[in-house]
């Protein structure tokens, strides 16, 4: 056995996560502010009376900030206001003193975006250096708002805040599915109302050229279906979003996901062929030459014209997911490369970005792409953008790259909001102490995890057992660093442990046995099966501790390159009237892991204060995450009342993680036609109603005799099940439904199956052999993925059967 030496802090000693730190008052602010100072003086008041005016530097966008503000009251309140811009015999009731003018015409990367907000019983002032800033500020003081038996008012209160980092953006797919301008825009209101200052466009694609192009026009008359935003369009998009401090960087894809390029000019092509626009999704094969001296003559155009309409230094080439087969059965490629030292298809990756960098710095502007277009050969002033994850930003961050982060940040996978709030964009050193000390036991255990789309997930992990009996341990997947594993138990010969991966929420639970593993891998809400053996362990002879790559650990000069993070929302299972559903409200959770300071954790706090905006933007902002779903179901519902759908949905969700779309590729509907009417597309990405449950039947397991615990549970459970008879003749009325008949039908036995087991745990009793047996059997039927939908009950109803035997 190899002891590597103690050489750890004692803050990596534990193998579970730090404590979370909650905001230091009530207020449902989100992102939270740095400072908050409330005072027990009476709450300054909000009526028709109100008004605002603005000093020190002002300009036609604040005019139209007060603008949108008193527009903003309105919808919050209700009220009329007579007077809302303050006139010259009024007393403001808000001052907005803006300092100084934004230094530079063209919003950059990095502003001062601070702001002080005072609020006192007579007056409320808002200071900030900057417009950007005052902007910020105005979306607190709207948050802030709130209505008692009194009226509206806002509470006495001094904030000072600033963001954590200054890329706070949000990537939208519009070429997947074309996204209607007005639906665009209200998402960039959505964007401003959580203090993010970026918005990532996504124009190209394999299945659509969204970009119209003067020089080109075939991109769009053959590479769109006719769906493409006019360059008047475009430049209205970036205007209304430069009035609400929101950049706007094009994504147009280079040399890959050329799918649409390849219709309209196939001679840029590697392979030059006729070529349609894509209708399924994945990767495709056509890539641009990068021998043709035409393609470069081709991009260089193409960015003169992108840089007419959009004048932020930044623009995004994409450079991912890159199949090298046309460069590499090319003849005249491969020559190409030979002849200029290119020794792989990597390489010859390098050499194209490494051209297009040059055309964009002849054009001032700078390059951003995706983890596959960093390479030492390109210059510092590039970003690079990670859907790899932590390890990729680290080693480029480490390399002198700057960097932001979307991998933890897909809101187009339906993933627990707490998922994305545990995910930092700053890389960490790993969580838990690995070293093996003396009398310390191990083992280590090789996994497979085939999924129902592409390789399995493999790997080993390794569970320690110090001298008194407690547990920690790491994961190894293969091709990344080495990972903590917390809450390590063994629950009825069954050994369980989570930790968040690329894929989400990772929940092993498996039996380990005579050297041999079965079980489970719980992703998100559905699992894959897993299979695997011990491979060494600390009384095996000959065994060899597993060593793995440590998380890239950043020193303060690197950590500075870390830029923040982007949301990302990929459209291949999202549509115009789907879109909101995704986004919202879990998109102000992630604006506050980039804005708040990194100490604000608490997840409870999180979910109420998400709870929150999910009305106040409805409200506010005028988002319609809310109405997609009712819209969504009144569709299903054929005529009837939507209410019993609503109920059922409380107790399911959809597949999380790429559980859908993998669905869709074994069922060969994995393409622009599948419709996305199903009713998983009328759920947000996670129930809350199971969340809360699950936390009840968490505290009642631990106390059996809490009374209040045991009805809370029953009443949920009775609702669900009291809802089936009003539920089946919806479900009876309309095709697209067939397939949640069982659904309903495994939500009705596991809602009776739970009230049993409460009944059973309180009462002290214990199940016999045969009902473990039955109760098992049906838990099982109920786990996988139907339509795709998850019976989400039925892992608090497992929790509870635990329990009963």
């Amino acid at each position: 056995m190899n002891l590597k030496p103690l050489a750890f802090s004692i803050a990596l000693l534990c193998s579970v996560p730090t404590m979370a730190a909650k905001p230091n008052t009530d207020l449902q602010l989100m992102p939270y502010p740095q400072q908050v100072s409330l005072t027990n003086s009476p709450p300054f008041v909000i009526d028709r009376h109100f008004n605002t005016q603005l000093t020190g530097f002002t300009s036609p966008r604040l005019i139209s900030l007060v603008e949108r503000l008193n527009h903003r009251i309105e919808r919050q309140t209700g009220l009329f206001l007579t007077t809302p811009i303050q006139t010259k015999n009024q007393t403001p009731t808000l001052t907005i003193d803006v300092k100084a003018p934004a230094p530079t015409k063209v919003q950059r990367a990095k502003e001062d975006e601070s702001y002080q907000l005072d609020v006192t019983s007579k007056q409320a002032k808002l200071t900030a250096n900057t417009p950007y800033g005052a902007m910020r500020g105005v979306e607190t003081f709207l948050q802030l708002i709130q209505s008692d038996t009194n009226g509206f008012n806002i509470p006495t209160v001094t904030i000072e805040d600033s963001p954590r980092f200054p890329w706070r953006g949000a990537l939208i797919d519009t070429a997947r599915h074309f996204i209607p301008v007005d639906v665009i825009k209200r998402q960039l209101d959505g964007l401003a109302s959580a203090k993010l200052n970026t918005f990532h466009w996504h124009l190209t694609d394999d299945q659509g050229w969204r970009l119209e192009s003067v020089a080109y026009p075939n991109l769009q008359e053959k590479g769109s279906d006719g769906l493409f935003y006019t360059r008047e369009q475009i430049k209205d998009v970036v205007a209304y979003a430069n009035s609400l401090g929101i950049r706007v960087i094009p994504e147009v894809d280079l040399p890959g996901h050329a799918s649409a390029i390849a219709a309209a000019y196939p001679k840029l092509m590697t392979e030059v062929q006729d070529y349609q626009i894509e209708r399924k999704w994945g990767v495709h094969k056509p890539l641009l030459d990068p021998t043709k001296p035409e393609v470069y003559k081709f991009i260089n155009t193409l960015i003169r014209e992108v840089t007419e309409l959009f004048p932020d230094e930044y623009i995004h080439i994409g450079g991912d997911e890159v199949d090298p087969e046309q460069w590499n059965n090319s003849a005249h490629v491969q020559r190409f490369m030979k002849e200029n030292n290119l020794k792989d298809a990597l390489a010859l990756h390098a050499y194209f970005n490494q051209r297009v960098e040059q055309i964009l710095k002849r054009h001032k502007r700078k390059m951003i792409g995706w983890d596959e277009t960093y390479h030492p050969d390109l210059p510092k002033s590039i970003v690079i953008q990670s859907w790899r994850g932590h390890d990729s930003l680290g080693e480029s961050a480490n390399d002198g790259y700057q960097g932001i982060l979307s991998t933890g940040y897909y809101i187009d996978q339906a993933q627990p909001a707490a998922m994305h709030y545990r995910n930092d964009p700053m890389p960490k050193p790993l969580q838990v102490n690995d070293v093996v000390a003396e009398g310390e036991q191990w083992q280590t255990w090789a996994f497979s995890a085939p999924r129902k789309k592409g390789s399995p997930v493999t790997g080993t992990f390794t569970l320690i057992t110090a001298k008194d009996g407690t547990q920690r341990g790491f994961i190894d997947y293969k091709g990344k660093s080495r990972r903590a594993i917390f809450d390590i138990q063994s629950i009825k010969g069954v050994t369980q442990f989570w930790m968040d991966s690329w894929m989400g929420k990772t929940m092993p639970k498996v039996v380990l046995k005579d050297g041999v593993l079965t079980g489970d891998m719980q992703v998100g809400n559905a699992n894959y099966p897993m299979t695997g053996k011990l491979i060494a362990a600390s009384n095996i002879e000959g065994s060899q501790y597993p060593t793995a790559p440590e998380p890239v650990e950043l020193k303060q000069k690197q950590q500075d390159r870390i830029l923040g993070g982007e949301i990302t929302l990929w459209t291949e299972n999202v549509k115009y009237d789907t879109l909101e559903l995704r986004m919202w409200p879990r998109s102000y959770v992630i604006a506050e892991r980039l804005w708040s300071d990194a100490s604000i954790t608490d997840e409870d706090s999180m979910y109420q204060r998400m709870e929150t905006m999910d009305d106040w933007s409805t409200l506010s902002v005028g988002l319609q995450h809310q109405w997609n779903s009712i819209v969504g179901l009144k569709r299903l519902a054929n005529g009837h009342d939507i209410a019993p759908l609503q109920v059922l949905s409380e107790a399911i969700e959809q597949a999380q993680y790429y559980h859908r779309h993998h669905e869709k590729w074994v069922n060969e509907s994995y393409d622009q036609f599948d419709p996305l009417n199903r009713l998983a597309d009328t759920l947000p990405p996670e129930s809350l109603e199971v969340r809360t449950l699950t936390q009840k039947v968490n505290a009642f397991v631990k106390d059996p005799n809490n009374a209040a615990l045991s009805t809370d549970i029953k009443a949920m459970f009775q609702r669900w099940a009291d809802n089936t008879q009003a539920v089946m003749p919806i479900i009876a009325s309309n095709h697209l439904l067939t397939q949640v008949e069982p659904v309903v039908q495994q939500v009705d036995l596991l809602s009776r199956i739970g009230i049993e087991l409460v009944d059973i745990i309180q009462s002290g009793k214990k199940l016999d052999q045969k009902q473990i047996i039955t109760i098992k059997q049906m838990i099982a039927k109920a786990k996988p993925i139907q339509d795709e939908l998850i019976v989400a009950i039925v892992y608090p109803v497992e929790t509870l059967l635990n329990h009963a035997y």
